[in-house]
């Protein structure tokens, strides 16, 4: 079954089983999971059970939930997940679950890297076919396909990058994060690099493989 694991400094401070269709989070005590903190809104949050998938949900609280380090109103949780509500750390576990390698990103207006800028879908331009083979780590030998315009990869908060489709190429661009993305052993900035197949990422200590047919 799906859990809440709920910590403060690293502590944790309780763990919750997800058993109904909608649990709610907040200070006030009638909530499911009750969090006496003043940063945290009397209603703050809720998750919603739906089979095998777990929503979270902002109820337009005074500080907002972030996940992953990023604000959302309501959003998909997947395994090893982190919700931020105020000073508390809330882990989705949910070993039933694949972790999710692909993790779309979404940037407000005005806020979208420069490198991804003007990416636009085009009609006329060729259907390229790529791929991100992973090489070390839990996933190894797991590949995705690149069927987006933009693929983000990696962990957000440690290290992310971007993947942008382009019309006779792909192109690599380093997104966020304090560990910088390696490409073929040399680390690359904000400007977009072109990927040839065969070349080997590094991300976040996890390497990967981009593959093009």
């Amino acid at each position: 079954m799906p859990k809440l694991i709920v910590s403060i400094d690293g502590v944790v401070i309780k763990e919750v089983t997800l058993t109904k269709d909608r649990t709610s989070l907040g200070r006030r005590p009638y909530n499911d999971v009750v969090i006496d903190n003043l940063a945290i809104s009397g209603e703050h949050a809720a998750v919603h059970l739906h089979g095998e998938e777990v929503e979270i949900e902002d109820l337009g609280s005074t500080n907002g939930t972030f996940l992953n380090g990023q604000p959302i109103k309501r959003q998909r949780l997947h395994n090893g997940d982190v919700v931020d509500i105020g000073k508390y750390k809330i882990r989705f576990v949910h070993e039933g679950q694949q972790p999710s390698f692909e993790k779309t990103m979404i940037f407000k207006p005005g806020q979208l890297p420069t490198a991804l800028r003007g990416v636009t879908a085009s009609a006329s331009a060729p259907t390229l076919q790529a791929s991100i083979k992973v090489l070390s780590g839990a996933a190894a030998g797991r590949e995705v396909e690149l069927v987006k315009i933009v693929t983000t990869i990696g962990k957000p908060g440690v290290a992310v990058a971007s993947i942008t489709r382009r019309p006779h190429n792909y192109v690599l661009t380093h997104v966020e994060g304090d560990q910088i993305t390696v490409l073929n052993g040399q680390p690359i900035g904000a400007e977009p690099v072109a990927l040839h197949s065969g070349d080997v990422l590094d991300l976040a200590g996890t390497q990967m493989q981009f593959l093009q047919r």
